[in-house]
């Protein structure tokens, strides 16, 4: 088996995990044979946003096709 893995960076208003859950939803509706997930970094953005935006940068790994 061979796997590749992506980096996606998911976004929320209320909460890191919300922020991953993003990054996941949409790794999910695009991507086939996911097997595994990494949250690697967490972060807020404060200057440019009205309010909070919770960032989770999210390495997820899927297994190409034979």
């Amino acid at each position: 088996m061979v796997f590749k893995k992506i980096t996606l960076i998911g976004t929320s208003t209320e909460s890191f995990e919300d922020a991953a859950d993003d990054a996941l939803d949409r790794a999910e509706d695009t991507l086939d044979n996911i097997h595994w997930a990494e949250v690697d970094e967490l972060g807020v953005e404060i200057a440019s946003a009205e309010n909070r935006e919770y960032q989770a940068e999210v390495v997820v790994a899927f297994q190409l096709e034979e």
